[in-house]
């Protein structure tokens, strides 16, 4: 796959720095990874944006980690006016009231037990493979399950990137 320069990546460079940082900040609630992100602007390709997402990822404490996962709300629930995790968790729109249920218990064991909402990159994902997802991960340690949530957000942040740098500025009109 070629990561060329879009046009929608080339208005991203250009951005003033509060409006790049509000668009970062949809992208990602962790400010740590918006200030990276920013800071090696400008960027010449898609995969340079996203390498440089992946680095700020893989260089977030976990007081940072957690700041990012507060954006996100649980699997199954997404925020009212948040049409990014209402896309993304498109796979639990068409689930069962008793899937619905499950997921609503698995997601609150699953925050008692890490003290942070359950966290997986939903997109193109069933409510039955969400599910299974939790119900897997749930027995992880907790450093484990960090580092799948780290993981998780970084494909979730080179998702939303992708939108960002190829949506054209009257989409969002």
């Amino acid at each position: 796959m070629t990561s060329s320069s879009t046009p929608g990546l080339a208005r991203f460079n250009t951005l003033a720095a509060g409006e790049a940082t509000a668009a970062l900040h949809e992208v990602c609630a962790s400010a740590e990874w918006g200030k990276f992100v920013l800071a090696h602007r400008p960027y010449d390709s898609t995969e340079a944006l996203f390498s440089a997402s992946d680095a700020a990822m893989a260089g977030l404490s976990a007081e940072d980690l957690a700041e990012a996962m507060a954006g996100h709300p649980p699997i199954g629930r997404p925020k009212p006016g948040d049409p990014a995790s209402a896309r993304e968790q498109r796979g639990m729109a068409g689930a069962s009231e008793e899937l619905r249920t499950e997921m609503l218990e698995l997601n609150l064991a699953y925050q008692e037990r890490f003290g942070h909402v359950f966290l997986i990159c939903a997109t193109g994902a069933t409510g039955e493979q969400m599910r299974d997802a939790v119900k897997s991960r749930i027995g992880n340690l907790p450093e484990q399950e960090r580092e799948i949530v780290r993981t998780e957000l970084g494909k979730i942040n080179r998702i939303r990137l992708t939108r960002l740098v190829q949506d054209s500025p009257e989409q969002g009109a």
